[in-house]
């Protein structure tokens, strides 16, 4: 009887918990989550050329795409 209470206060707390972090990682998301105004996230690395081997931003190619 103790046991079984027991193990439905804890299934009943990790759910409120892990339906807390959900919201909490939807309504305020961390930094590194944010996109810019073209959708590209913040801390994207840079992509590598394959005709020179410099590395290119993603923000460039975005706009190059674009025609901008």
């Amino acid at each position: 009887m103790l046991n079984t209470l027991f193990m439905r206060v804890y299934v009943g707390l990790v759910t409120l918990l892990s339906i807390g972090g959900l919201i909490y990682v939807y309504t305020a998301p961390m930094e590194s989550m944010r996109v810019s105004r073209e959708g590209v996230p913040y801390f994207t690395p840079p992509v590598i050329n394959p005709e020179t081997g410099e590395p290119v931003s993603v923000d460039t190619l975005v706009r190059h795409f674009k025609g901008e």
